[in-house]
Formats: structure tokens, C-alpha cells, sequence
């Protein structure tokens, strides 16, 4: 008996030692909200591609990041441009002195009215890079295979001749040969590059879509705005099938400006700034990203004052 007594008071001192420890209760950690990594599709329009620069112009403007772009015709152009390091303030300056004879030149032939070999030179003029593995920003630049339909997404090895591919405007400019294959346009393969930007690891991907048609409200004037007017109709058609990979697409209103306008170069930059500062807000909050205004106001009214006056060493 006296050895079971000996073990319950050993038992009831312990515990009362336990209950003399703090006990140690860790905080909740709060959950981290990180950026969400932003892909920009840029879609066909050839002339009315200038306003991919006002896009970028605004982007730059509102510190929003863009880790992919995927581009489809003068999409393709605009963001190897950028991918490769230039500012949407170049690209401006650039846009401002482009013609079409930059791109194209006449040549008859029985594949279509023009060749865009002049892409070549334009390229090797602006850009800084060769590949697509030199590029600061991943880039996809899409075509279409002209034998069998098939969508091709162009992600690396030598850079200029898929964004000739995918500037290859059927019955307008040639088919261009890469490695035994036929290409035209990509925008038969994807009007808007929304679906390789989900494969490249775009966790939020923004389409911007030039919808307009060749001929407004009168006859065609030429076989160009016959062969433009149907493809036209037939994107529209197919808006759908990319738009399931957008979270967001942007629509600029490009209605009367033709495919050549590059002389209009200033007004379409111009309609791509609005279209996209009028929607910063709603990518901000998809990307995670904080608002500017939240941040000065959570900052103190005032510089906080020294309680002691710092010694002077004479």
C-alpha cells in the first residue's frame, strides 16, 4: 500500500508541474497570395495589328507583367518585337515609319499576289535575336500546316521563318517552306492564340481579338476584300474554340480602319491604350496583382520624427 501511495503522489506532482508550463499556441499563418503568371494572345489583322502596341503601352504603363505571349500573324511580329526586349515606346516609333512595302512585294506568282520574304530583312533590322530561345519572354507563334489543316505552334529553333509562316495570308501572300512543310496563316489555326499559352503555363491568359470586317456596307473593291471579308466571317464563326482559354478578351473596336492603314498607325496605338486601362482594374485583381491606390493609402500620412536628436561629431 505504502508503494501505491508513493506512485499516485509521484503521478499528481507531475501533473501539477505540467500545468505550471506555458503552453506555446503558434499563430495561424496566414495565406500567401502570389501573382498568377500572364499570357498575352495577340490575334491576326495585319495593318489594325498596331493596336497590339497600345496594348502593350498600357500593360507597361500599369506595371502588369506579361510572362507569355502567344501571337497569330502580325501578332506574331509584334511580340517577337517585344519578347526579344523592345518597349512598346520603340515599337511606337517603329509602327509610325511601317508600310506595307516592309513586309510584301508583288510578285504575280500562282501561290498568291505577294511574297512577305521582306520579313526577313524587317526582322533581321529590329530584332536582336535569331531563335526563340534567345527571347527574354517566352513566345508561341502559330501556322497552318497547308496539306492537312493541322494547327503548328512554333516555341523554339529559328525564329523568322514561322512569323513568316504565320503572316502567309492565304491568296494574298505565298505558302512558306519550313522543313519540308507548307504553312499559311495561323490565323486558320488559332485566331487568337489563347490554348498554347495554357500549354507554355499561363495561369491567366488575356485575348486580344480584332473583329472587323473587309468590306463595310458596300461592294468589294478587290479580290483581297473578297478573299479578307470571307475569312473575316469565318473567324467569327470559329471564336469559340479559343475563347474557352481566355479569361479575359478585349475586343478594340477597329471598324473602319482597312488592313493597310498603317498610315494610320497613331490612332490605332491609340484605341489599344483605352481598351486595355479600361479594364486594369479587373486584371489586377485576376493576377493578384495589388492595387497602386491601396498601397499609397495604407502608407502613413506622415514621416515619423527621431525621439533623440542624432549626435554631431565636431
Amino acid at each position: 500500500m505504502t508503494t501505491f501511495s508513493r506512485i499516485v503522489r509521484s503521478v499528481r506532482a507531475f501533473s501539477r508541474e505540467l500545468t505550471r508550463l506555458p503552453i506555446k499556441v503558434e499563430a495561424p499563418i496566414a495565406p500567401t497570395t502570389r501573382r498568377l503568371k500572364l499570357g498575352l494572345a495577340l490575334g491576326g489583322g495585319f495593318a489594325r495589328g498596331l493596336v497590339h502596341i497600345g496594348v502593350l503601352k498600357a500593360l507597361e504603363e500599369a506595371s502588369i507583367p506579361v510572362d507569355f505571349v502567344g501571337g497569330t500573324s502580325v501578332g506574331s511580329v509584334i511580340g517577337a518585337c517585344y519578347c526579344a526586349g523592345m518597349s512598346a515606346g520603340e515599337l511606337e516609333e517603329l509602327a509610325r515609319a511601317a508600310r506595307f512595302k516592309d513586309f510584301a512585294r508583288w510578285t504575280f506568282s500562282r501561290y498568291g499576289f505577294c511574297s512577305n520574304d521582306r520579313i526577313t530583312q524587317f526582322c533581321a533590322r529590329v530584332l536582336r535575336v535569331t531563335t526563340f530561345e534567345d527571347l527574354r519572354i517566352p513566345l508561341a507563334v502559330t501556322a497552318t500546316d497547308f496539306h492537312t489543316g493541322e494547327a503548328v505552334v512554333f516555341t523554339k529553333g529559328p525564329l523568322v521563318a514561322p512569323i513568316r509562316a504565320s503572316c502567309a495570308y492565304p491568296g494574298m501572300f505565298h505558302p512558306v517552306e519550313i522543313d519540308g512543310r507548307s504553312y499559311i496563316d495561323g490565323m486558320l489555326a488559332y485566331a487568337v492564340p489563347t490554348t498554347p499559352l495554357r500549354a507554355m503555363g499561363a495561369e491567366r491568359v488575356l485575348g486580344i481579338y480584332l473583329s472587323a470586317h473587309w468590306a463595310q456596307n458596300r461592294p468589294p473593291r478587290h479580290v483581297f476584300e473578297v478573299i479578307g471579308q470571307c475569312f473575316s466571317i469565318a473567324q467569327e464563326r470559329m471564336c469559340e474554340l479559343w475563347k474557352k482559354d481566355a479569361d479575359l478578351v478585349v475586343e478594340p473596336n477597329v471598324n473602319g480602319f482597312t488592313y493597310d492603314g498603317f498610315d494610320r498607325a497613331k490612332d490605332l496605338i491609340a484605341l489599344g491604350e483605352a481598351s486595355v486601362r479600361a479594364i486594369v482594374p479587373q486584371l489586377r485583381t485576376m493576377l493578384n496583382l495589388p492595387n497602386p491606390d491601396a498601397i499609397i493609402a495604407s502608407l502613413p500620412a506622415t514621416i515619423p520624427q527621431p525621439t533623440t536628436q542624432p549626435s554631431v561629431v565636431a
